[in-house]
């Protein structure tokens, strides 16, 4: 079997997120097609990985990939904060989130993720869901579709973009992905049609958030993985933009810092002590060397944080 996603900061991930005490767990909370995973396996014998994921076709790929392992894998079809929060087992060593989309969506899903295809206009990772971007693009107002575009893929020409889909589904509706691209290459203004990026990337990263509630998912999941951790347990977390980093980084100061009072209380009076320290003060990013090999990793930050031993 062919597996399309190459794993981003192999090699820093394995050097940084290393398994403390006898037996240890991980839960890799982002499965993918099992690339982490499988590496964490090889190196570490006495490890065990859960690994989760929604999209029930991939987990089906990784759990064919990671077969050799026998029982130190487990795959479970799931979303990763739904699972941590109802989660009272083992506590783990390690927890792993590469919030990155798999190559593997792109590239095989057949879900509409790629504005170069033409394929239907759907995204959700859970096939189940309610509705599909073809719903939201169809279906919601103009203002909406707007503030989708805008909040979710700073994406400066929301309004034009906007009003240009819902003049086009006046016409028919909008069901494929590289028709969607074309009306949104439309317009946009001809210089922004021919810059660094795709003019549609912004846009179809938004509405594949939208979808999957991609972003109300983070700080719940890692914070309750800092919870869930043995004292000396470590969380990596892999981000790829802005509004998936910047959560993850406030989230791990206030965790360090311990103090949950309000911003414009003078001194503190709550007593919180720190939960965790931070091991990476600046977030790791990709070598040069990598960032050739496997393009998508150019914009990968990964922050790791060690929950410690005794409140201090």
């Amino acid at each position: 079997m062919e597996y399309v996603h190459q794993s981003v900061l192999a090699h820093e991930v394995l050097e940084h997120l290393v398994p403390s005490g006898t037996d240890p767990l991980m839960i890799d909370c982002t499965l993918g097609e099992g690339g982490h995973t499988n590496l964490f396996l090889e190196t570490y014998p006495d490890l065990r990985v859960i690994g989760l994921d929604r999209d029930p076709n991939i987990i089906e790929k990784a759990t064919y990939r990671l077969s050799k392992f026998g029982k130190r894998f487990t795959a479970v079809n799931t979303w990763f904060d739904d699972y941590l929060a109802t989660y009272h087992g083992e506590a783990p060593a390690l927890i792993l989130f590469d919030l990155g989309i798999s190559v593997y969506h792109y590239e095989e899903s057949k879900r509409g993720f790629s504005f170069s295809k033409d394929e239907e206009l759907d995204m959700r990772l859970d096939p189940s869901a309610p509705f599909s971007v073809a719903d939201i693009v169809n279906t919601f107002t103009e203002q909406n579709i707007a503030d989708i575009i805008y909040r979710f893929g700073e994406e400066r020409y929301s309004r034009r973009i906007a009003a240009s889909i819902v003049r086009h589904r006046k016409e028919s509706a909008i069901t494929k992905a590289d028709e969607l691209a074309s009306i949104i290459r439309q317009a946009v203004p001809a210089s922004y049609r021919y810059g660094r990026i795709h003019p549609a990337t912004r846009s179809f990263q938004a509405l594949r958030i939208a979808v999957n509630r991609e972003l109300e998912r983070i700080v719940p999941a890692v914070d309750r993985a800092i919870d869930l951790l043995r004292p000396e347990g470590r969380v990596g977390v892999i981000s790829f933009h802005s509004l998936e980093d910047r959560p993850v980084k406030q989230l791990l100061r206030k965790r360090a810092d311990g103090c949950v009072c309000p911003p414009d209380t003078p001194r503190c009076t709550c007593g919180g002590k720190p939960a965790i320290k931070i091991i990476t003060k600046k977030p790791i990013v990709p070598t040069e060397q990598e960032c050739l090999q496997n393009p998508p990793s150019r914009s990968a930050k990964l922050r790791i944080a060690q929950k410690l031993e005794v409140a201090t």
